[in-house]
């Protein structure tokens, strides 16, 4: 599987990390080190990406690592840039 950027921090509110692929909108993880929260994300991201796939969601020229947009749903991948 190719590689997509992935986030991972502490939550003080969670009480433990969570990992995220801001690429694949909602595709996040938690765990109570950051190598659990990593290998649940790799479980949510083969989830998320055979729902799409069964969804019609990915374009057939999908390449892995791309941005997905979902209609009607906030791309929050460039949300830094909302001002």
């Amino acid at each position: 599987m190719r590689d997509y950027a992935i986030d991972i921090f502490y939550s003080e509110e969670d009480g433990g990390y969570i990992a995220n692929i801001p690429t694949l909108p909602m595709c996040s993880a938690f765990g109570n080190t950051p190598e659990e929260a990593l290998r649940q994300l790799r479980v949510a991201q083969e989830a998320w990406l055979a729902a799409a796939r069964k969804e019609g969601l990915l374009p057939e020229d999908y390449q892995p690592g791309e941005p997905v947009i979902i209609p009607g749903l906030l791309n929050l991948y460039d949300s830094r840039d909302i001002t």
